[in-house]
Order: structure tokens, then sequence, then C-alpha cells
């Protein structure tokens, strides 16, 4: 049996609404997209890795430390859309979305998703998570969270801390509370099919974009991992990222 050929795209727009310029945010002397390239680059399971861009600059950066990149359309939705404009006409069986957002992870969370696509084929889009065990990052709306169902499957994302408990002293027993990584994994027919879907309410309101799949009848499996990952979604985190020297 062949096997599966797995590119990684890192969507890296310039014009982010809260944060123009991004991915070119210098963090102990490399740009942002140079990191998050770097640790893909240490994965054991990526074929091919790509930034899909609609920014000269951005593009510029990423040959000069030699990396590879594309030129996409300032025109699409979401960066899953970006993945699928840079990924359409070439031949690979899962691709990565793994967002620029995502200033430090363990690469090793990218080769448990992929091992965990490879073994079933029925999963068409895959995702990561992990438990949040403090107050704080429940309810910060920049740290997104996942409620699951018990397969494994995401019911919703959102920024509000979900799911609400009652005070009336239920104790679950099993943790409730997840956090959303930014990678995710698609099978490269399901990838089509999901860019060709409208945006949806949902996917508009809370801004993420995984929601148009739920809301549009199609499920997301999430993978918990306990490997640690630091997002960059405010110029507080890039002064945190920069004085613990990521």
């Amino acid at each position: 049996m062949l096997k599966q050929k797995i590119l990684g795209v890192i969507p890296a727009r310039y014009n982010s609404s809260r944060l123009p310029g991004k991915p070119l945010f210098l963090i102990n002397r490399k740009p942002l997209i140079q990191k998050v390239f770097e640790n893909a680059k240490r994965s054991e399971s990526l074929d091919r890795i790509l930034v899909a861009t609609d920014d000269r600059r951005i593009l510029d950066t990423v040959e000069k430390f030699g990396g590879e990149a594309v030129l996409t359309s300032k025109n699409n939705r979401t960066g899953t859309d970006r993945v699928f404009e840079a990924s359409k006409n070439l031949k690979y069986d899962i691709i990565l979305n793994i967002q620029c957002d995502e200033a430090s992870f363990n690469p090793r969370m990218i080769d448990d998703l992929i091992s965990q696509m490879r073994k079933n084929k029925r999963i068409l889009m895959g995702t990561l998570a992990r438990k949040i065990k403090d107050e704080k990052s429940l309810k910060n709306p920049d740290v997104v969270k996942v409620v699951l169902d018990k397969d494994g499957n995401a019911l919703y994302f959102s920024r509000y801390p979900i799911p609400f408990l009652r005070p009336d002293g239920f104790k679950p027993k099993r943790n409730l509370f997840y956090e959303h990584i930014g990678i995710y994994a698609f099978r490269k027919n399901f990838l089509k099919k999901f860019s060709d879907l409208p945006q949806t309410p949902l996917e508009k309101s809370e801004r993420l974009e995984q929601l148009r799949a739920l809301e549009s009848g199609y499920k997301i499996k999430v993978f918990l991992t306990e490997h640690n990952s630091k997002a960059l979604n405010s110029y507080q985190d890039l002064k945190r990222l920069n004085r613990k020297g990521v």
C-alpha cells in the first residue's frame, strides 16, 4: 500500500485586523513565520511545507530564511481557504493547516495528528486540544474552547467559557474544559468541499472557521495532547514570548 503523502501549509495574511503584520513580528530576533516554519520542519511526518501568503513582504521573508512560499489571493475568507488555494493543484493525501498564531509548538503534535488520520481513513477533518487547567485561560476569548462528545468529536467551538457549570455542587466525572490548538488536518477531497461551503452564521459570529464544518453537518475529530504550545494573539503575548525566550 502506498504511503499517504502529507503537505503542511502555513497561511500567513499580512493585514490582520488586530495585529497588522503579525507574521513578521520578531520573537527573539526571528520573524514569527520563521518560528512556525522551523517548528513544522522538525516534524517527522510532513513531506513538504509551504507558506501561503497574500503579501510579497512575507513571501520574501520566507524565501530569505530558506523556506518555500506561494502568493495567494487577498480575497480568501479564512486561512483554510488560503490553504486550499495553495494546495488545490498539488497531489497530497492529507493537508495540514498550521496556523501562524502558533508561535511555539511541539512538532510531535503534528506527528500524532497525522498518525491518527492515517489510522482511520473515515476521519475527514481532525484537530487537537488539551485540558484547560486554569480559570484565566477559560475566560480568555483568545483561548478557543471546544466541547467534545463521548467519542471525541467536536460539539462546538467558542471564545466563550463553555460549558457552563451551574453552582449546585455538580462534579463531572471527566474533564469538560478543553483548549483548541490551531492545527487542522484535512483529507484532500474534504478540504475542497469545505472551501466550497458558504460561510455560516456561527462561523462569522465567533470568527472561527471550523464552525463552518460543524454547522454544515460534518464531524471534526479532536485528539487530545499533553504537548505544550504558545500562541501569539496579542501584543501582551508578543512581550511574553520574547521575555521567555521561545
